[in-house]
């Protein structure tokens, strides 16, 4: 009677939703009458809406050791069995339900249930080989809508969700299960996963090495662990030979540490840039722009890869790409350095569309004035179209446009006011000078002419001689 009376003051406590009071009834309970089937039955139902399923567990296994025809115990078992994600348990306890009463539609429905967190395991089983993580993850999400206190399908999901790069969700997911129980290994090891691949590798190989404490075996543990410590030493190494000058030591360094985890994706984008620094330094600038590519391939938000690539573009005259660059840049962190940069990769971007006046005299940009000078006499020698008179129409038309090209390379750069707007990027056709007005001839005259002068003399058809004074 005493026991009846602490079940009834449960179940009241039960219906008004106050199940921390219900449990200690139905406690007090089972300990004035340890041998009633109903008692653990009851217990086991407030256990699970307090979310305590493994302690249900137990109550309801209980319940039905005692009675083997207690329908609700066999129910609240394959219940608690499917919460904490045992779908082939919680199987065998609907069909004990079934067995009693062949009409239980609740049983029949939670069978469906437990067939469909088999199916989407088995999916998920499939797709984690073919690292088709999102669907794992979506596996996942449905089997936790059946079984909501699974650590299996939680940990499993975090892991996916690392691999796929969403570490804020992932550190959630297993920080959610490390409240609970702060020796789940496969918790600690999603947590170093996650710093892992968010390049924290020191952090992350005292996670990893928690885990290994709490279970010694734990294979990708271990595996990541090493990994963690080898990428670590391989970085380091290259760092202190790029610091000591040692390029071709660097470089293969970087190189090594990019073989050893293709999935750590932020380390592998420095350890890229890293290189392309090298390659920039032993001046491979082809190379060096593939590994800032493959870089920003990997992380698009990695400023630094951005900036090292626009320098060899720059640097190999590619303005267009260095442009492009420059304006990811200055998009992202709009510094005064970082507009500087963009500012001068526009003004070499205006300067290579223009005609390259130095080119067409074949001087460098630092020629002297008497060497401008010289390049002018020999290419205006070499392309004035009377040495060409004897040539086919297309030739003439050819040379006739390089004899016009060298007068204008000549008027430009022989005056260092022309010169100086010339090399500062300005449109000169802004400043008045229309080129395609001037004459080349009176340009070549000017420089030749005078007393003694130069001539050109033919001796026959389609033959010259040079005449000097």
């Amino acid at each position: 009677r005493e026991a009846e009376s602490f079940k009834e003051q449960g179940n009241a406590y039960y219906a008004k939703k106050d199940y921390n009071e219900a449990y200690n009834y139905y406690t007090k309970a089972i300990d004035t009458c340890p041998n009633n089937a109903s008692y653990y039955g009851n217990r086991a139902a407030t256990l699970m809406m307090l979310g305590r399923f493994r302690e249900a567990l137990g109550d309801a296994q209980q319940s039905v050791r005692l009675d083997d025809s207690f329908v609700r115990g066999h129910l609240r078992e394959g219940k608690c069995h499917l919460s904490l994600g045992n779908a082939m348990a919680a199987s065998r306890c609907f069909q004990r339900v079934l067995e009693l009463d062949h009409k239980n539609s609740q049983a029949q429905q939670e069978l469906k249930n437990a067939s469909t967190v088999l199916e989407y395991e088995k999916i998920a089983e499939v797709d984690f080989e073919k690292r088709d993580f999102r669907k794992v993850v979506f596996c996942m999400d449905r089997a936790l809508e059946f079984a909501p206190a699974c650590h299996r399908f939680k940990i499993l999901k975090a892991e996916c969700l690392a691999l796929l790069g969403r570490y804020p969700e992932a550190q959630s997911v297993a920080s959610d299960i490390l409240r609970m129980d702060s020796t789940n290994a496969d918790a600690l090891y999603v947590r170093g996963l996650c710093l892992y691949y968010e390049d924290c590798i020191e952090k992350a190989v005292q996670f990893f090495v928690q885990a290994l404490r709490m279970a010694p075996d734990h294979e990708k543990a271990c595996l990541a662990c090493r990994n963690a410590k080898a990428l670590k030493a391989k970085k380091e190494d290259g760092n202190k030979a790029f610091k000591e000058g040692n390029y071709k030591l660097a470089y293969e360094l970087y190189t090594e540490a990019l073989g050893i985890d293709p999935n750590n994706i932020k380390t592998n984008a420095k350890l890229y840039c890293n290189r392309g620094t090298v390659n920039s330094k032993l001046r491979k600038l082809e190379e060096a722009i593939d590994d800032c590519t493959n870089a920003v391939k990997l992380d698009d938000t990695y400023i630094k890869a951005y900036l090292r690539r626009a320098q060899c573009y720059m640097d190999t005259e590619q303005y267009e790409d260095a442009v492009r660059d420059y304006e990811k840049v200055y998009q992202t962190e709009k510094t005064k350095e970082h507009k500087q940069l963009l500012k001068n990769a526009q003004v070499e971007l205006k300067k290579s569309k223009r005609k390259d006046y130095y080119k067409i005299l074949g001087v460098d940009k630092n020629a002297s004035e008497d060497e401008i000078k010289k390049a002018y006499r020999k290419r205006a020698l070499m392309h004035h179209p009377d040495r060409h008179s004897g040539a086919s129409a297309e030739v003439q038309k050819e040379e006739e446009k390089k004899f016009k090209e060298v007068g204008e390379a000549f008027t430009i750069l022989s005056d260092p006011k022309k010169k100086a707007r010339y090399d500062s990027g300005q449109d000169l056709e802004e400043d008045g000078l229309n080129m395609g007005d001037f004459d080349a001839n009176n340009i070549f005259k000017a420089f030749f002419g005078g007393p003694g002068g130069f001539s050109f003399e033919a001796s026959g058809p389609g033959n010259f001689f040079f005449q000097f004074g």
